[in-house]
């Protein structure tokens, strides 16, 4: 068997037979979905249910500081605020280092212009020169209108998504990248319910990101499976289906790794603030092409396709997964 001569553990040719398991994939899918729609909706509680909202969707306070020329005394920061009984609190270094963000949540009962009064105090004491160069407070309704406008973008996505598979080849290819967009966002949702991870802005760029990057997979995977669907026109299906997915396979294979790796580099040295940014892009890097082989390509499956002129033939699961 020869290889690629750069990459010695990928064939250059496979031949998996990605169909044989489709329903076991799909159910485990399922099982998953539903998991994970229950983390993300109960308790069903504004304003963001299972989710563990940020300050962008529950409401907070912002302060940018810098203390040029000297570096921002990151430690000395956390003590300052970590006395002062705030509840969440995000730290976050910017620049060359010489400045700094703050996020922090406003203790109930208390005046927000005093807090960040006595906050700012504090941190002059301990830092020496500070100047601040911004502040800003998130209320509770501005919040729930970015949680909303948050989720709405997302659908508003999907449904675009939709609108180019569905002009670029045909209603059934749309709908199985519509399914497996679905199913990413959710799954994702889940693993951020699941692991308690702060939902906030930073996270629907994240999930958007992902979005995006598992319908470029899968327009990969559709754009060969309509090639082949001309080229073996009396090849059946199942059989065109796995061949397709094995042709880009190795494509696949690298373009993920090669994020993946990027992604890992973010997460270990990026700091407290990108480190959920970074394991949920992973996190969908993988789905995303997981979703490419056992979501959107059985849905093509089960609805059938057009060969030329003649009509689309849906094929059970049943008939796909007999030898």
């Amino acid at each position: 068997m020869s290889f690629w001569p750069m990459i010695k553990i990928l064939p250059v040719k496979t031949n998996f037979r990605f169909v044989d398991f489709a329903l076991y994939a799909g159910a485990l899918s399922l099982v998953l979905t539903l998991v994970s729609l229950a983390l993300v909706l109960l308790p069903f509680k504004p304003p963001c249910a299972g989710l563990t909202c940020g300050i962008d969707f529950k409401g907070g306070t912002v302060l940018e500081f810098t203390t040029t020329p000297k570096q921002v005394d990151l430690p000395a920061v956390r003590k300052v605020l970590g006395e002062k009984n705030l509840g969440e609190v995000g730290i976050q270094a910017f620049g060359d280092g010489t400045g700094a963000m703050v996020r922090f949540q406003n203790p109930a009962g208390r005046d927000a212009n005093a807090v960040k009064s006595d906050i700012r105090v504090s941190l002059e004491q301990a830092l020496g020169q500070v100047k601040f160069t911004n502040d800003a407070t998130v209320g509770a309704k501005v919040s729930s209108e970015l949680f909303t406008s948050g989720i709405l973008a997302l659908l508003v996505a999907i449904a675009l998504m939709l609108v180019y598979i569905w002009f670029r080849f045909e209603l059934q290819f749309g709908l199985g990248a519509v399914v497996a967009l679905f199913h990413d966002v959710i799954l994702t949702f889940g693993l951020i319910a699941f692991t308690k991870m702060e939902f906030s802005l930073t996270t629907i760029a994240a999930i958007l990101t992902i979005i995006g990057y598992s319908m470029n997979d899968t327009v990969v995977v559709f754009d060969r499976l309509r090639e082949n669907l001309r080229k073996y026109k009396k090849m059946p299906l199942r059989e065109v289906i796995d061949l397709s997915i094995n042709e880009t396979l190795s494509r696949t294979i690298i373009t993920g790794l090669t994020a993946v790796m990027a992604l890992a580099g973010l997460a270990v040295f990026g700091g407290e603030a990108l480190f959920g940014f970074s394991v949920i892009m992973m996190f969908g890097i993988a789905l995303g092409t997981y979703s490419s082989i056992y979501v959107a390509a059985p849905v093509i499956l089960m609805w059938g396709v057009k060969r030329g002129e003649e009509e689309a033939t849906p094929i059970t699961f049943g008939a796909a997964s007999r030898p």
